[in-house]
């Protein structure tokens, strides 16, 4: 069993950057793909990206590629989302993911934080 716990979130202008973490807890988090998708008001769950339990791959849509990027930290058992050049269209909250497996993480996550809201403002 893993637990998720995001933090970071808040309002920043367009333009600006937001690191969100997720604090990991269970036996298995250093085997498990991480990821993280979001959902806007009325839109909607949108899969940002994975990164897989070596911190080797990572995926993401084509609308954060080039602006956010996934990184982990296994000792700390800690999940980061570094979101930069932010846009009033990523306002949305954001939820962090785990599962055993990339194509998991993307599709149909086993585990999923409470969220944490972005807002960004133009």
């Amino acid at each position: 069993q893993v637990q998720l716990v995001e933090s970071g979130g808040g309002l920043v202008q367009a333009g600006g950057s937001l690191r969100l973490s997720c604090a990991a807890s269970g036996p298995t988090f250093t085997s498990q793909a991480m990821g993280w998708f979001r959902q806007g008001s009325g839109k909607e769950r949108e899969f940002v990206g994975a990164i897989s339990w070596s911190g080797g791959a990572t995926s993401g849509t084509d609308a954060v590629k080039g602006r956010f990027t996934i990184s982990r930290d296994n000792a700390k058992n800690t999940v980061y989302l570094q979101m930069n050049n932010l846009k009033p269209e990523d306002t949305a909250v954001y939820f962090c993911v785990a599962d055993r497996t990339m194509y998991g993480v993307a599709t149909r996550p086993d585990y999923w934080g409470q969220g944490t809201q972005v807002t960004v403002s133009s």
